[in-house]
């Protein structure tokens, strides 16, 4: 039965496997096969050494990677696995509170605050304790309770070891938000570990009983684990000592989320009778491959020294490339991607796109929709679908068309006015009853005999909302747009409001991409910008849903490419100050990790590895010129290459406006035919009412400044016609039928 059973093992995942008594620590190289030895082992347990499921505890880091462990199991076990404990630390610890939370005062029936509502709680907290969230922003104090709580400190104690002014603000805040959880019978993400923590220690009994019942404790992605749950994983273990971690210090990336890297090293203090084993046999990338990502984390101090090796195939050697700016770098990796599947080697889907900050997104996403190249992008939201960026781009829409009210309720109180939603809809209901538009309605309620029904003090919000939208539309007409882009930025509050948000940085840096998006009509005379602008802007967004299928190429930041892999990766924005990124330059533990940030992504290839890097980049509003990555000096010369493939030609791009352009110029048969196989679908499905203008897909046009075109699409607006026209010189434009200009050719 044992051979049976594990006769798909190599010798050292077999060892691993087999070691069923004491502390086993389990270290294992990326691609090295650890999740199929945790389920083989968990298998072994059962099948082979006779335990009861019930005494078994398995936590895994995502719900995903729990749902998968137990899917195997149940093909491995034939259904023994309904008993077993399996699950991550937080769904584990919820389930304990759910049954003895009582004892330190936890109901059964608790609800767990997401982050939305912590957010709102601390605020009314700050606010309690009299705090002023533009000195002390919500955002820091979150950050600062969420880090106590993963060290274990509670209110009390964090008080007492207050440093300074701004430990006394948190330690107001953090007694009284600890209050409020507890009169709304609540518990955040933090407290469900750490809740646990106390029930255990204040209630040995409890405790006891779980000690007693799980004989056998595993733990994956132990490098990813924080103080909180390294003190549960003690505790647990305490009474049969059968515990088994399992991780690799070298792809410990999440220190801001509060994982300590010391755990895996203090696990052979704490247990000294540890047995250590070494999983080094790579399944997933080439010998190169594997050669360059021990190049790259060669130099880190703090890490085990697991030597990488494979049986496959040498591999062609990893390409390095270097562009002059990021659009020419995102050019250069769609070329590549058209090339790889047109060889009929590689699907779309064999491809990812990895980068250090969701900011780079957007030059990439531009460029695959561009050339017409499908492409997902994969637990983030698309740039121009970024709530800040929409958020901005909505108050920019209303300046240039004040009727837009769709626009106008999306930012009318955000930042908040202190309008509620029902002087909103009074303020709505009023307008539909005088026909007037939302905004006119601002306009015309300040002076109306018969105002709507509110409270002089929502009348006075929605006057000062008016008044700083009119003067927006003053200031379009007579400021550079970049200065505009700016006053619009500061004076609505949203820069303020940005700035207190828990996750306020990086939604900064998007805003920061955005005006390095309006960079290009800068140039344009004062009051001319704004219209191109979001005309370019719409565009993108437009078509950010092309082809949304599973053949697209994935676009995924190093962070959440954990745990993946790919035939082909990309890494771009190989350059000092990106990746390694700037605020690691003074931190040599924050340089180590982005040097395993790096290595992380290196080791998702299996196949071909692509790295990028470009001589000047626009990034977070500025341009600069910065050096080569560190990470790439360590890489030996002979590991790779700057051709991309030396026997093949290098094909041309062809934009997709030049593709709907050819499209367009088919025969009506050939069109049909070609409808399912288009680049952009999506722009051969609209449907047009019979009251549609003179002008049918495919007509050819000319327009008195952007020249001769192709219609794309036509679209019945209210009264008008919206009207898609690709310009052989100036691109896809998106135009209103009555102010075009536009005639047949």
């Amino acid at each position: 039965m044992t051979i049976d059973l594990l006769k798909d093992l190599n010798p050292a995942q077999r060892k691993a496997a087999e070691a069923i008594s004491g502390p086993i620590l389990i270290l294992a190289g990326p691609g090295s096969g650890k999740t199929r030895v945790i389920t083989y082992r968990i298998a072994y347990l059962v099948r082979t050494v006779g335990v009861n499921p019930h005494r078994i505890l398995a936590v895994t880091f995502t719900n995903k990677a729990a749902r998968e462990m137990r899917e195997r199991l149940e093909r491995l076990l034939a259904g023994s696995v309904k008993d077993m404990t399996l699950g991550t630390f937080h769904a584990i610890c919820a389930g304990i509170l759910r049954r003895d939370g009582e004892a330190i005062g936890i109901q059964r029936e608790f609800v767990i605050f997401d982050a939305d509502d912590q957010e709102k709680l601390l605020k009314q907290a700050a606010a309690d304790a009299n705090v002023d969230p533009k000195q002390y922003p919500v955002g820091k104090i979150t950050a600062a309770i969420s880090s106590a709580k993963s060290q274990m400190t509670t209110p009390e104690k964090f008080r007492e070891n207050a440093r300074n002014y701004f430990d006394e603000i948190v330690a107001r805040v953090y007694e009284r938000y600890e209050k409020m959880l507890r009169q709304n019978n609540a518990v955040d993400f933090d407290d469900l570990l750490l809740k646990t923590v106390f029930l255990f220690k204040r209630h040995p009994e409890i405790l006891k009983r779980y000690q007693e019942r799980y004989v056998h404790l595993l733990v994956d992605e132990f490098q990813d684990t924080n103080l909180v749950q390294y003190e549960l994983v003690k505790l647990l273990a305490g009474r049969h000592r059968n515990v088994a971690v399992v991780g690799d210090p070298d792809q410990s990336i999440y220190s801001w989320r509060a994982a300590d890297l010391r755990n895996v090293f203090n696990f052979e203090r704490d247990f000294p009778d540890a047995q250590i084993y070494y999983l080094e046999q790579n399944y997933r990338s080439t010998a190169k491959i594997l050669q360059v990502a021990s190049s790259v984390i060669a130099d880190n101090r703090a890490r085990k020294d697991i030597k990488l090796w494979t049986e496959n195939e040498p591999g062609d050697p990893v390409c390095l490339l270097e562009a002059y700016n990021e659009q020419e770098e995102a050019q250069m990796v769609v070329r590549e991607a058209e090339r790889l599947t047109g060889s009929k080697k590689y699907r779309l889907s064999d491809i990812a796109v990895m980068y250090r900050t969701n900011a780079q997104s957007r030059a990439l996403e531009e460029a695959f929709i561009r050339y017409g190249v499908p492409y997902k992008l994969v637990a983030g939201t698309r740039f121009y679908e970024r709530r800040e960026v929409k958020d901005l781009i909505a108050y920019f829409r209303l300046i240039h068309n004040p009727a837009d009210s769709v626009s106008l309720m999306r930012i009318i109180n955000v930042p908040t006015r202190g309008l509620g939603e029902k002087s909103i809809v009074e303020m709505q209901a009023w307008a539909r009853g005088r026909g007037l538009s939302l905004f006119e309605a601002l306009e015309a309620s300040s002076t109306a005999v018969d105002k709507p029904p509110l409270t002089a003090r929502a009348l006075a919000s929605f006057d000062i909302f008016y008044k700083l939208i009119q003067g927006f539309i003053e200031d379009s007409r007579q400021m550079p747009f970049l200065e505009f882009f700016d006053r619009v930025l500061e004076r609505s509050g949203y820069q303020a409001y940005l700035k207190v948000q828990p996750d306020g940085e990086e939604r900064l840096e998007n805003i920061a991409e955005l005006r390095t998006v309006a960079e290009p009509f800068n140039g344009l005379p004062p009051g001319e910008a704004l219209s191109p602008f979001l005309e370019s802007v719409s565009l993108v967004s437009d078509l950010d849903n092309l082809d949304e299928t599973e053949g697209g190429v994935t676009l995924i930041t190093l962070h959440q490419a954990k745990g993946l892999e790919f035939p082909v990766v990309f890494i771009v924005g190989l350059e000092e100050g990106v990746l390694p990124h700037f605020r690691s330059f003074d931190d040599p533990a924050q340089m180590e990790e982005e040097r395993r940030l790096c290595y992380v992504g290196v080791t998702r290839a299996k196949r071909r590895l692509y790295l990028l890097r470009a001589f000047r980049r626009s990034l977070m509003g500025g341009s600069t010129v910065n050096e080569p990555s560190r990470f790439l000096e360590a890489i030996p010369s002979n590991l790779t290459t700057e051709a991309v493939s030396p026997n093949e030609p290098v094909q041309p791009l062809i934009p997709l406006q030049k593709k709907l352009y050819q499209y367009a110029e088919r025969p009506p048969q050939a069109q049909a035919a070609q409808v399912s196989k288009s680049a952009a679908p999506g722009l051969s499905r609209t449907h047009v009412r019979p009251s549609a203008p003179a002008y049918k897909t495919g007509d050819q046009v000319r327009h008195p400044v952007f020249g001769d075109g192709v219609v794309i699409s036509t679209l019945p607006v209210k009264d008008d016609h919206e009207i898609v026209v690709s310009f052989k010189d100036r691109g896809l434009k998106k135009l209103l039928l009555s102010f075009a200009k536009l005639e047949k050719t």
